[in-house]
């Protein structure tokens, strides 16, 4: 059973870490908590479920990234871009009435009921030694994984990714050098809503279904990147594996004796605690700023 466990929980902490990797893009660049990613990954969900009434799979998945980093282009640009200047907190505000206009849109759409999600994988496991692997969980966690070493190859090895890398260690410096911030940002938020589309179609495929409450992924991914440190990509790998692997255990092992949900709840605990340890996460830059 703890094999089974941490099978699963690594599973998910992968696809935890995808996303959550869009969110630490945003934080590096800009310094903006997006506290609609969450959000981006259901409406993500969404589009792919929509979209495959009418389409193959594949062809769903494909158009269902691309629409969601047009999607995260024109939020940049339409909301964000008009608040450049502003106190960070007013936009991280805005970033959560964008969360809460997201899931309204979601609701009048699709309602509340769960929507049967389109399977990638077949159905069926693999059963080594009396550990079962559902293909699901092993697509997800395939996919995962080459979904993040495509993050990182762009994002070290492509003239964008420097660029992108150099405004997230000094904008004015970056600026000097000809980089263009506004396309950086806007790039930001385009790639962070691809990354989070892509979790909520692994999500949806193995949860077996999509409802507006995918929104609370959120909140998982954000106790990934307290617990991995804000401005950290590998932070954000180790803290998706550590708060899937909890989020595993937790279920298995503690939510009998506790109550149910109590799997949802542990990772959050998890989050107090590191913030109380490390406030800057186990692999954040500590800042020390004269007031």
């Amino acid at each position: 059973m703890l094999l089974q466990s941490l099978i699963n929980g690594v599973t998910m902490g992968g696809i935890y870490a995808l996303i959550a990797l869009g969110f630490v893009l945003i934080y590096k660049a800009s310094k903006v908590l997006n506290f609609a990613q969450g959000e981006l990954v259901m409406v993500g969900g969404f589009i792919c479920l929509a979209l495959s009434e009418f389409l193959p799979l594949w062809a769903s998945i494909v158009l269902a990234v691309i629409l969601s980093a047009l999607l995260g282009f024109l939020i940049e640009k339409a909301v964000l871009k008009p608040l450049i200047g502003e106190p960070i907190l007013s936009v991280i505000m805005v970033t959560l009435g964008l969360a809460y206009m997201m899931r309204g849109l979601v609701l009048a759409i699709w309602g509340p009921d769960i929507r049967a999600f389109p399977q990638l994988f077949p159905p069926g496991a693999f059963n080594i030694y009396g550990i079962v692997i559902p293909y699901v969980y092993l697509g997800g966690l395939l996919l995962s994984i080459a979904a993040i070493a495509i993050f990182i190859l762009f994002f070290t090895r492509t003239t964008m990714g420097v660029a992108m890398r150099a405004v997230a260690d000094d904008q004015s410096a970056a600026m000097s050098l000809g980089v263009s911030v506004e396309k950086v940002f806007a790039i930001s938020w385009a790639i962070s809503a691809m990354v989070a589309a892509v979790g909520g179609i692994l999500v949806g495929n193995i949860y077996g279904g999509i409802n507006v409450n995918f929104a609370f992924i959120g909140l998982k991914v954000f106790a990934v990147v307290i617990l991995g440190g804000l401005d950290s990509i590998p932070g954000a790998i180790v803290g998706g594996i550590v708060i899937g692997v909890a989020e595993a255990l937790g279920g298995t092992y503690l939510e009998p004796y506790v109550g149910g949900g109590f799997k949802d709840v542990f990772p959050l605990l998890l989050m107090l605690v590191i913030m109380a340890i490390k406030p800057y996460g186990l692999f954040g830059t500590e800042r020390i700023e004269r007031v």
